[in-house]
C-alpha cells in the first residue's frame, strides 16, 4: 500500500487535548510501552474520526497494525466518550439559555434491506437516530444515544427523557413538526396544509421555522466529522463515536 503525507482540519488544541488525556490514560494503566505515543495516539483517533478511512489505510500510514490501529483508536474512542456531557449537564448549561433547538438526525449505516429495525422510510436508506440538543446560536450541546433509524424522532426524545427533564428545568424547546404532541415545554409549528392554516397561524409557523433553522448548525457541525457521514462499524459502537466527537467540539469550543 502506498503512504502519501495529508492533513486534516482538526485544530492543534484539539491534538493537545486529546493527548493529555490519553497520556494520564496511560499512567493509570500503568503502560510503560507502546508503538504510538500519546501524541501520535491522538493524531490517528482525530484522522479516522475526521475522515473515516480504514483502519488498513492508518495502519500504513504510521507504520502499525491493523489490529493495533483499531486498539488505539477503540481506546481514545472510548477515553473520549466518557468525558461526554450527560442530558442533565447539557440542561444546566440550557437553563442559562433563553431556550433550546431540538431536532433529530439520521447517520447512515452499511446495512442490508432485510435491517428493517434500521430503515427510515423517509430517508429511504439505513441508519441510527440520534437527537440533538443546539443554543439560540445553532451551537451544539448534547447528541443522545443512538437509536435504530426507524425510530420516530417523538419517541427518540421520550425515551430518552428529553421532553420530561426540559419540562422539569422549564427550558422553552424549538421543535418541528416531528415532535407533535411531546407537550411539555416543547413548541411545534400548527399542522396542516399551508393553505388550510389562518394567516395568523401561518406567521407563527414562518417565525418557528426561522427560530429553528439555526438547529442546522449544530447537524453539521456533528457530520464535519466525516466518519459519522457513512458508519461501517458496529452498531454497538456508535454511540461512543456520537459521544467522542460531541467531546471533542465541546473541548475545542472551550477554547
Amino acid at each position: 500500500m502506498l503512504v502519501y503525507p495529508s492533513g486534516i482540519d482538526v485544530s492543534s488544541s484539539t491534538l493537545r487535548f486529546l493527548a493529555r488525556q490519553l497520556r494520564a490514560h496511560h499512567r493509570a494503566l500503568g503502560s510503560r510501552w507502546r508503538r504510538l505515543s500519546a501524541g501520535r495516539q491522538a493524531l490517528l483517533a482525530l484522522a479516522h474520526l475526521r475522515v473515516g478511512h480504514t483502519y488498513a489505510q492508518f495502519a500504513a500510514g504510521f507504520g502499525i497494525g491493523t489490529t493495533t490501529a483499531y486498539r488505539y483508536v477503540a481506546e481514545a474512542v472510548d477515553l473520549l466518550a466518557d468525558l461526554a456531557p450527560t442530558l442533565a449537564d447539557a440542561v444546566r448549561t440550557a437553563s442559562t439559555k433563553a431556550f433550546v433547538l431540538l431536532d433529530g438526525t439520521l447517520l447512515p449505516i452499511d446495512r442490508i434491506a432485510a435491517d428493517r429495525p434500521f430503515c427510515l422510510g423517509k430517508h429511504k436508506k439505513h441508519g441510527m437516530n440520534v437527537q440533538v440538543l443546539a443554543d439560540p446560536f445553532g451551537r451544539l450541546l448534547w447528541a443522545s444515544p443512538v437509536l435504530p433509524g426507524a425510530v420516530h424522532d417523538v419517541r427518540a426524545a421520550r425515551e430518552h427523557g428529553i421532553v420530561d427533564v426540559l419540562a422539569r428545568a422549564d427550558v422553552t424547546c424549538w421543535a418541528d413538526k416531528g415532535y407533535r404532541g411531546a407537550s411539555g415545554t416543547v413548541r411545534t409549528p400548527y399542522w396542516g396544509r399551508w393553505d388550510t392554516l389562518s394567516t395568523g397561524q401561518q406567521a407563527v409557523n414562518r417565525s418557528h421555522a426561522k427560530i429553528r433553522a439555526l438547529v442546522e448548525q449544530a447537524m453539521a457541525t456533528l457530520k464535519s466529522w466525516r466518519l459519522l457521514r457513512k458508519l461501517r462499524c458496529s452498531t454497538t459502537r456508535i454511540t461512543a463515536l456520537v459521544r467522542a466527537v460531541l467531546t471533542l467540539h465541546l473541548a475545542s469550543s472551550d477554547r
